[in-house]
């Protein structure tokens, strides 16, 4: 009985528990299937519900897609006293998840729900210093630093990010990589730019009275990229140094003021006035031409114009001049060249040398390079037509007494088209429809026994096109001529003569003289600061003309020499032919070739037509740098290679496959670094280090 009590009043409790649990389950997910086809506000209501059922009932309500790791288990409560927005469902989700240890990473038409150790390294929304996303979305930020170390700083910010987080910084151009959640990432937005703000006491200028600015610069720069090693590590302070060569000062900037100080103790040590046989410095050129720099520096001091600069052509005679000393207004200073090393030996006192040292700064620049494309087009159009009739009658130079002979001999001699020399030889008749009527052979006195030719008739049309399209390249420094010839070197008889003497025979002699005959193109370009250039242009194009009446070869030849001015890029037409000509031409006997229809056969008409056009296209390419020339010079090779790719011999039963070797990937190799030549900074450009 006793047992029987207790079963009874111990079901109907458990059962109330598990009717109650349930009913707590059960009704959010009723909710939401009652609600999905309504637009107002819902009341969610999930106690100790399963997240992937959760997950689905939001999909259903908010119409977005998930994607479940099979990782995402475990439950979750979400209870609202009130109806809330359906746009703030799926917010409420993130934020659920998130207290979870799971992210949602948004993609295109999906929604992925991984653990948030993994949220890093999927695809997140990627921004600058200002972003539009808020809640609990997982977002990349780029934060670049204007004032403060982004080394330093990261160090404060680590704590305030999520330990499956990340921040980082990149040294080099002192930006913070931020991955986080969207709410965090403006809490430390916040954080940073109350932080990186510019101090009153993170620039300085230190003047010098000794050395050069350039020199210690230089030097100061050196030292600190040999620590560059240590850039990346926490608590490393940027540093950058920039001289002002007008003022010989340097100009210093740090976000640490305590390196600063350092520095002026570095920069007092080094500020000394040289002691005697101390002043010989030793510069080294990166660009310039040490005996040419040497005679503009003479220059500069003595005041006079720099004598044989332009002539020096070989390098033994600027090295001779490069040794005189200078004298006069210099004070007894000495400029030497030497070219095996290409550097500059200097003796003066500082303020000579300090003064020097700038204008070496300024002229030992990189020069920049032009590349110009030319387009050379030329179409020739010509039509010729003929038609002609001839006769005649030899039969009487046989007979004896006094006959008649006679006929029309129209056309020049040796042309393919009078009947004389088709009497001659048939084989002189030029090309077209030739018809004629032979009555054997007769004895012409003084050309012997020729053909008995009564009648010839010629009729010929020509039509001949050509289009010839040339594209030279030329790549040179600025300032410097470059030529490039696509042709034939051909020989030119310039004289005869022939020795007589004691001899029997003579010893004919001839000179020649070779010419180069085909395309050529000179270019001398100019680079402007505005990023124009001025061309100094001669374009030759010159061809054999195939003739064999004149005594010597024939060249026909198009050239121009012209100064054009053009924008970095752009194309510029130099020049061009348009002729168009026209030739008539008719041969008849007087009288009998103009009577009307029986005129033809007294008369021998020729007409011709030819049109040339000939257009010239230019346009420069200014390379600054060495990227520029490794993307042009990869284009061009690529070309060459897919133009290599296409040929292929066809495979033959009894020949070898003799295939050509594919050319080699072009990879270039990364520049060199120099160890007993530190880099020299460009004007207006500061010299950075860590």
């Amino acid at each position: 009985m006793n047992n029987m009590k207790k079963t009874r009043s111990g079901f109907p409790r458990r059962l109330a528990l598990s009717v109650l649990l349930l009913a707590l389950a059960l009704p959010p997910l009723q909710t939401l299937a009652q609600t999905q086809t309504q637009t107002g506000p819902v009341v969610l209501n999930f106690v100790n519900a399963d997240i992937p059922s959760v997950i689905k009932a939001v999909g259903e309500l908010t119409g977005k897609n998930f994607i479940i790791d099979p990782r995402v288990k475990g439950t979750v409560i979400i209870t609202s006293a009130r109806p809330v927005p359906r746009d703030q469902v799926y917010p409420i989700l993130l934020s659920a998840l998130r207290m979870q240890g799971f992210s949602a990473i948004e993609g295109r038409g999906v929604v992925k729900i991984v653990p948030e150790a993994e949220a890093k390294q999927n695809y997140s929304v990627t921004r600058g210093k200002q972003i539009n996303e808020s809640g609990d979305r997982i977002i990349t930020q780029v934060y670049p630093l204007q004032h403060e170390s982004a080394a330093q700083l990261m160090p404060v910010l680590r704590p305030l990010i999520g330990p499956n987080n990340t921040i980082a910084v990149l040294p080099s151009s002192n930006t913070l990589v931020i991955t986080d959640y969207a709410d965090n990432v403006r809490r430390l937005n916040a954080v940073i730019e109350a932080v990186d703000q510019p101090s009153a006491n993170d620039t300085a200028l230190i003047r010098l009275n000794h050395v050069s600015a350039v020199d210690v610069a230089q030097s100061l720069g050196r030292l600190m990229s040999d620590g560059a090693a240590a850039a990346g590590q926490p608590g490393g302070a940027r540093l950058t140094i920039v001289p002002d060569v007008r003022s010989n000062s340097l100009l210093v900037r740090s976000d640490n003021p305590s390196r600063i100080q350092t520095l002026r103790g570095l920069i007092a040590g080094l500020d000394v006035a040289g002691v005697a046989g101390g002043n010989i410095h030793v510069v080294y050129l990166r660009n310039a031409e040490a005996a040419k720099l040497a005679e503009t520096l003479r220059g500069v001091l003595t005041g006079e114009a720099p004598s044989g600069l332009a002539t020096a052509t070989t390098p033994a005679a600027s090295q001779t001049a490069s040794v005189n000393p200078v004298s006069g207004a210099a004070g007894g200073s000495m400029i030497l060249a030497d070219a095996a090393t290409n550097s500059l030996v200097i003796s003066a006192p500082d303020v000579t040398y300090n003064a020097l040292r700038a204008v070496i700064d300024k002229l030992d620049a990189r020069r920049a390079q032009v590349f110009v494309e030319a387009l050379v087009v030329e179409i020739t159009a010509e039509k010729a037509a003929e038609f002609g009739i001839q006769w005649q009658d030899l039969r009487g130079i046989e007979k004896s007494g006094t006959n008649f002979i006679g006929g029309t001999n129209l056309g020049g001699r040796n042309t393919g088209s009078n009947i004389l020399d088709a009497a001659v030889n048939l084989g002189t008749v030029g090309q077209g429809l030739n018809i004629g009527i032979v009555s054997g052979t007769i004895n012409i006195p003084g050309l012997g026994v020729v053909t008995n030719l009564g009648a010839l008739a010629r009729a010929l049309e020509s039509d001949a096109n050509a289009n010839i399209l040339s594209t030279p390249n030329l790549l040179t420094m600025d300032n410097e001529e470059a030529k490039i010839v696509i042709g034939q070197n051909v020989p030119f008889i310039t004289g005869q003569y022939a020795q007589t003497g004691s001899t029997t025979t003579p010893s004919p002699f001839q000179t020649i003289e070779r010419r180069d005959v085909g395309l050529t193109l000179r270019v001398r370009p100019q680079v402007s600061e505005g990023g124009s250039v001025k061309l100094e242009i001669y374009q030759e194009i010159s061809s054999l003309r195939p003739t064999t009446t004149a005594a010597d070869i024939i060249t026909d030849m198009r050239s121009i020499d012209s100064t054009v001015l053009v924008d970095d890029g752009r194309i510029i037409v130099i020049g061009g032919l348009i002729q168009d000509t026209m030739q008539d031409g008719v041969d008849r006997v007087p009288v009998l070739g103009d009577i009307p229809l029986i005129g033809h056969l007294f008369r021998s008409e020729k007409r011709k037509r030819m049109k040339t056009n000939l257009m010239v296209f230019l346009r420069p390419y200014v390379l600054r740098d060495t990227s520029s020339s490794d993307v042009l010079t990869g284009e061009r090779y690529d070309f060459i290679r897919q133009k290599q790719a296409e040929f292929r011999m066809q495979p033959h039963f009894a020949l070898p496959d003799m295939q050509m070797e594919p050319l080699p990937e072009l990879k270039n190799p990364p520049l060199p670094q120099r160890v007993n030549q530190p880099p020299q900074p460009a004007q207006n450009s500061p010299l950075t280090a860590p």
